[in-house]
């Protein structure tokens, strides 16, 4: 399954290469002539995708929220939402207004904290971002290698977890074998995300894998 992949910064579309928030873009999508995500939303919904997977950027960098925005947007096709959250009372929040809630290594105080979340909450209603950046799991408040992280995937069992390569977001470099091959026989559904190509679709589909996370070539239409 390809997931589209919309990141929000005041209350619009944006896009840019390798994390490097400060400098994003306005959107150019070949879904709409503008950078409204709600309109994107509408003609990626009639185009046929099943979810969405939307990152605000501004609640990732605590410099406010498109909650409004993601609300109307769920309304619309369902939403797997990255908005930086790392406690029990703020997921219970933003469980009721989209699909699901990424629970991501960037974000999240503590590995402790991330499996009480996946013991507090319906599972399916949550997805674990494994964030990686420049080869390492990226944290703002953890320090884990890939070691720790699969020992607590396969101690909180989530349905999905992205591995999300953001040092190879919008570059089109495609995935990392590497990186890939740590998490390649975990027992969930593992969601890729990072310089997705056509080609790397077709090859890791004869690996198992499945779903994928594509921003930057689908809207630019190679994936429409």
């Amino acid at each position: 399954m390809i997931i589209p992949v919309i990141d929000l910064k005041d209350g619009i579309a944006v896009s840019g290469k390798s994390g490097k928030r400060e400098t994003y873009k306005p959107l150019k999508t070949v879904f709409h002539n503008s950078s409204d995500p709600i309109a994107i939303a509408i003609t990626l919904k009639e185009t046929g995708f099943e979810r969405i997977y939307v990152a605000d950027l501004d609640a990732i960098e605590g410099n406010g929220s498109n909650l409004k925005i993601v609300r109307e947007m769920n309304k619309i096709i369902p939403v797997m939402l990255d908005c930086g959250l790392n406690n029990s009372e703020d997921v219970g929040k933003i469980l009721g207004t989209v699909d699901k809630v990424i629970i991501a290594t960037e974000t999240i105080n503590s590995l402790e904290e991330l499996e009480l979340l996946f013991s507090l909450f319906p599972k399916q209603n949550l997805v674990m971002s494994v964030d990686v950046k420049e080869g390492n799991v990226l944290g703002k408040h953890i320090n884990a290698d890939f070691k720790d992280i699969i020992k607590i995937i396969k101690k909180i069992k989530p349905f999905e977890v992205i591995l999300l390569d953001i040092s190879r977001v919008g570059t089109k470099n495609g995935f990392d074998p590497k990186l890939v091959n740590n998490f390649i026989d975990i027992k969930t559904n593992l969601i890729l995300g990072g310089g997705i190509r056509n080609q790397d679709i077709l090859e890791l589909g004869e690996r198992g894998i499945k779903n994928f996370l594509v921003g930057t070539e689908l809207h630019s239409g190679i994936f429409q």
